[in-house]
């Protein structure tokens, strides 16, 4: 979608809509949020919906790249520990690998 042709409250209305959405743990919708809405915030001229837009694409971002911390933590903990957790993990686990490394 090119959002240049939509007018400037329809912007701000998506914008807030994609940051409200993102609570929903979705942080995808964040992310998209954020990269979509970064030039109209940043790189655009001045207008009066400007400013609200620049506040929820930098909150996006951070809320984005918060969840990307926790999960890549996650995924590190889970990954290096899971054959100590023996069958918590395995409860955990989709695909159970057989043997030990």
């Amino acid at each position: 979608m090119d959002i240049s042709k939509v007018p400037h409250e329809k912007k701000l209305y998506l914008c807030r809509w994609y940051f409200k959405a993102g609570f929903a743990l979705l942080p995808f919708v964040w992310a998209i949020n954020f990269f979509w809405f970064f030039n109209e915030a940043f790189r655009k001229p001045a207008y009066k919906e400007q400013t609200d837009i620049k506040k929820y694409v930098i909150y996006s971002g951070i809320g984005a790249f918060v969840w990307l911390i926790a999960i890549i933590a996650w995924v590190s903990v889970f990954q290096s520990k899971r054959a100590e957790w023996g069958a918590t993990a395995d409860y955990m686990s989709f695909i159970i690998p057989l043997g030990r490394a």
